[in-house]
């Protein structure tokens, strides 16, 4: 029964990147060609609210589920790291014309396709696990 509200998170993130038209493949293509600031002000609102979020659980020390405090850890700066990540990541959402996120909710639309954007995802975590060790950080 706790579970449940994990469910109701899902269905709004669906129903948000849905109505909010970031499941559109010509959105995001849109945005690759600087055509359109549609997904620009999506992903520009989101960071605001994160920032805001992260913010609000530094102040008031929010604890998880399990009653220990949230906790945030520096990473060193890494040109590199972010350089290569950011244009891997960036190929890969131009090449599918799908983020991360809105993978499960077109899952939800019935683009069963999608399944093997979604593997082919779950491969390169697994593979960066494996090579984690051999990368720059």
């Amino acid at each position: 029964m706790q579970l449940i509200k994990f469910l109701f998170t899902g269905i709004l993130f669906g129903i948000v990147m849905t109505k909010s038209e970031a499941i559109s493949w010509f959105r995001i293509q849109e945005m690759f060609r600087f055509e359109s600031f549609h997904m620009y002000g999506i992903i520009g609102t989101a960071v605001i609210l994160g920032t805001i979020a992260v913010a609000l659980i530094k102040k008031w020390k929010a604890k998880t589920n399990q009653g220990m405090e949230i906790s945030f850890n520096p990473k060193a700066m890494s040109i590199p790291r972010y350089l290569f990540g950011g244009i891997l990541f960036g190929l890969g959402w131009a090449m599918t014309g799908a983020c991360p996120g809105p993978l499960f909710t077109l899952l939800g639309h019935g683009v069963f396709s999608v399944l093997i954007i979604i593997a082919s995802a779950i491969l390169g975590t697994y593979l960066y696990g494996v090579l984690k060790p051999r990368l720059p950080h």
